[in-house]
């Protein structure tokens, strides 16, 4: 496993649990990470990682509009 040191200003009043979650979360809605692995990342368990992906704006259905237009055409 890496090891990333971060110095981040006082005044962006982010906790380290937050932090993780921002980055596992953005990982997550581009597509460098599963929701497993995402969620393993951040410490929790698949369906709470899953339930707290809306306080960051993403979609629990991380899938391309290009895939899906190609899905349905392959019906």
């Amino acid at each position: 496993m890496k090891t990333l040191t971060l110095n981040i200003p006082e005044n962006f009043n982010l906790d380290n649990r937050e932090l993780v979650m921002l980055l596992a979360s953005g990982l997550y809605e581009k597509g460098k990470l599963s929701l497993g692995q995402a969620a393993e990342f951040a410490g929790l368990s698949k369906r709470t990682f899953a339930e707290l992906l809306a306080l960051y704006d993403v979609s629990i259905f991380n899938y391309p509009a290009s895939e899906l237009s190609s899905d349905i055409g392959n019906a």
